[in-house]
């Protein structure tokens, strides 16, 4: 079973506690008692600072927190435009035949009293030793708010909001925003994260500590869906051209 099934089932949302398993366990039916012991649970862990293991719940988790913060932004706006709909799939690589369990999803968040808060603290919560699988699902929502050709103030505000929950810092969410938005999108010192007056041997390590970080491979063993593996590997072709168009400005081999 694709992971698109298995999001919609009981045992997901059970596994995975807090915000996002009370949404599943609603998705599936499940009683408001069995949800409200699911939310106390990852109070708990979060208390005695335990966290999920690599593995199925976290790449249940990414799945889910792109699909509900995604359809919380597409409250911001205030409308799903087509185009935002087909980024979405573009995002998500989603079969047409599990489309209908992913639209189930959606509109369960949209329809979800709560706000965007309590998901995006659970996520940074999780991926917390993962920062770079937290870059990724907001690197997705952006390729999302863009759909409709220009990413809008109220969004952008949005996502600066989801990255302080994922716990990154100011510093971090510029290189992140400037990097999707703006005049600065295709600066290649940006991308790379590193000032244009930035040494020989700076520029090289950060390179080689991105391509590292960035890799599909490791994202996917850090919680990252097989399904999202495109997203990953357009984030690393950027960070390759970045580099190579550094190395021509600068004349090194």
């Amino acid at each position: 079973m694709s992971i698109w099934g298995k999001i919609v089932g009981g045992a997901a949302g059970f596994a995975l506690g807090g915000p996002l398993g009370a949404l599943l366990g609603g998705l599936a039916g499940h009683a408001v008692d069995r949800m409200r012991d699911s939310t106390e649970e990852a109070l708990i862990t979060e208390r005695e600072g335990r966290q999920p293991e690599n593995g199925p719940e976290k790449s249940i988790a990414f799945t889910i927190g792109v699909i509900v913060l995604g359809a919380k932004m597409a409250k911001v706006d205030g409308a799903v435009t087509r185009d935002e709909v087909a980024a979405f799939k573009e995002v998500f690589q989603v079969p047409p035949d599990e489309m209908r369990n992913v639209g189930r999803v959606f509109n369960q968040a949209r329809r979800d009293a709560r706000g965007f808060e309590p998901y995006a603290r659970q996520l940074g919560r999780m991926f917390r030793d993962n920062p770079r699988v937290l870059e990724e699902l907001i690197d997705g929502l952006f390729h999302i708010a863009r759909a409709d050709g220009a990413v809008h103030d109220a969004e952008i505000e949005y996502l600066h909001q989801v990255a302080r929950h994922f716990g990154f810092s100011e510093a971090e969410w510029e290189r992140i925003r400037a990097a999707n938005v703006g005049p600065a999108e295709d600066d290649p010192y940006v991308i790379l994260g590193v000032t244009p007056d930035a040494d020989e041997e700076t520029l090289r390590r950060t390179h080689r500590q991105l391509v590292r970080e960035h890799h599909p491979d490791r994202l996917i063993a850090q919680g990252l869906p097989e399904e999202f593996v495109d997203l990953a590997n357009e984030k690393l072709a950027r960070i390759n051209r970045a580099w190579t168009e550094v190395k021509k400005r600068r004349g090194l081999r």
